[in-house]
């Protein structure tokens, strides 16, 4: 050891009091992209409990039947072809994903929300003003109310749905992803000559 290294060594050893090395005791943890201990059916109940709970909506499907209609809702899934499935009206399946807060981009593609949101006329003035049903008006508005009870909750409910179900999906692919390149990306580009 050269003069310079004793002396830094004196000095981490008078700073450390006399401990010749320091180790920190690590954990091996493994890494997740999950947040939640909970099952996400257990975290999709909880939502829809709590909905039941604050906005005490009327509909006649039970809460295994809102999830299955939020599952659908974010696979794609029309009103139509979830009614079939759950043997009731395609409006109630309407009526339960607005009271989940799940509002589709197609909800309302006829017409500007925002200008009929608060508009006091009738529904007949309305349709004709933008030459559809009162049917077609009704309806608009009544997306316009779930956007803005869900606005008004701060997105959250439509925000959990998004990191149960959306980021499900996105968990799944990243997982799966990760399990198929693992070793293909370390070894990449490495060219290897074995002789035996």
């Amino acid at each position: 050891m050269n003069e310079k290294t004793e002396e830094l060594r004196d000095i981490f050893t008078d700073v450390t009091d006399g401990e010749e090395t320091i180790t920190e005791s690590q954990e091996d943890t493994r890494g997740s992209l999950e947040r939640d201990e909970r099952s996400d059916a257990e975290r999709l109940e909880s939502v829809v409990q709590q909905m039941r709970e604050r906005y005490a909506f009327e509909t006649p499907l039970s809460d295994e039947e809102l999830i299955a209609v939020a599952r659908g809702f974010y696979d794609d899934r029309s009103d139509e072809a979830l009614a079939d499935e759950l043997g009731v009206d395609a409006e109630d399946v309407f009526e339960a994903r607005l009271a989940l807060h799940l509002v589709g981009d197609d909800d309302a593609d006829e017409v500007d929300l925002a200008a009929i949101r608060d508009r006091e006329e009738d529904d007949a003035t309305l349709a004709a003003e933008y030459d559809v049903s009162e049917a077609r008006i009704r309806r608009y508005r009544r997306v316009a109310a779930a956007e803005d009870q869900s606005r008004t909750a701060n997105d959250r409910y439509r925000d959990e749905f998004d990191s149960i179900l959306a980021d499900a999906d996105i968990t799944e692919r990243m997982t799966t992803d990760v399990r198929e390149d693992g070793l293909e990306d370390a070894t990449e580009g490495m060219e290897t000559e074995v002789d035996f």
